[in-house]
């Protein structure tokens, strides 16, 4: 899928979040500056946040509830992760039974652990532009891509 802008992909965002679910995963892949938190701002403002997105980087998760969003979603960056002790401590099992998960760098999860989650992989494509490339589970079904 071509995007062609920041605005374009917070506005697949906005559809991604018309058909999310509690207890959805969405992997997002990519680069640093791929636009991986520019989705995420997408999916957030199509729930219904009105507030800064902010990148988790630093705190690794991000909290949002209702009513300030359509349902509870943890934004999660694991980008600094570096040992998978640390990734228990973070609750993401716990969390994704009531919530829907975008998650940040989850290669950093480990093998096997992102089973029937929606991967979504972002690569520059030019002057703002962005390919991006669905790895869809069943569980999706005919959720993807969203319209």
């Amino acid at each position: 899928m071509h995007l062609g802008s920041p605005e374009e992909t917070q506005a697949l965002g906005a559809r991604l979040a018309a058909v999310l679910r509690p207890g959805d995963v969405v992997g997002l892949y990519g680069t640093l500056g791929a636009g991986k938190t520019t989705l995420a701002r997408g999916i957030l403002r199509g729930l219904g946040f009105e507030g800064d997105v902010a990148s988790p980087t630093f705190p690794i998760v991000l909290a949002y509830e209702p009513p300030d969003v359509r349902l509870p979603v943890w934004h999660v960056d694991l980008y600094r992760i570096e040992d998978e002790a640390e990734i228990e401590e973070l609750g993401l099992d716990e969390a994704g039974s009531h919530a829907a998960l975008l998650i940040e760098w989850p290669e950093r999860l480990g093998a096997g652990v992102l089973t029937g989650a929606l991967g979504l992989r972002i690569e520059a494509a030019g002057e703002g532009a962005r390919a991006l490339t669905a790895e869809v589970p069943p569980a999706w079904g005919e959720r993807w891509p969203p319209r």
